[in-house]
C-alpha cells in the first residue's frame, strides 16, 4: 500500500489503463458524489466488505478512497492481507478531491 496525494494518485491512475477506483465510503457519503467509474464497497459492511473485495481481480491495481483517507488506508491494508499487490490510498480522501465528480 502507498499513500498518495491527489496529484500523485491521478498521475498513477492515468498511467494504468487496467486500474480500478474503489470507493469504501458509506451509501450516505456516496450520495454526495463519487469519483467517475469508481466501484463502491462500504468498508463498514465488515465481513461483507471482505467477501465482496475477495471477488475482485487481485492482479489489478486499486486506487482506494473514503471521505478523509483513514478508512481507505484500512481497506488497503485489508486488501494487501488478502493478497492484493497494488493498492493506493488517496490522502485526505474525497473531502480534498478537486477532480471530476459524478452523482449516483
Amino acid at each position: 500500500m502507498a499513500d498518495l496525494t491527489q496529484q500523485e494518485w491521478i498521475s498513477e491512475l492515468g498511467a494504468d489503463n487496467k486500474a480500478v477506483v474503489l470507493d469504501v465510503r458509506t451509501p450516505e457519503e456516496v450520495a454526495e458524489g463519487i469519483i467517475p467509474n469508481a466501484i463502491h464497497i462500504d468498508i463498514f459492511k465488515g465481513q461483507g466488505f471482505i467477501d465482496e473485495v475477495q471477488q475482485l481481480d487481485k492482479t489489478k491495481t486499486y486506487f482506494v478512497y473514503c471521505k478523509a483517507g483513514v478508512r481507505s488506508g484500512q481497506a488497503c491494508a485489508v486488501m494487501n492481507q488478502l493478497g492484493f499487490n497494488k493498492t493506493y490510498n488517496l490522502l485526505g480522501g474525497f473531502s480534498v478531491w478537486k477532480g471530476e465528480v459524478s452523482s449516483i
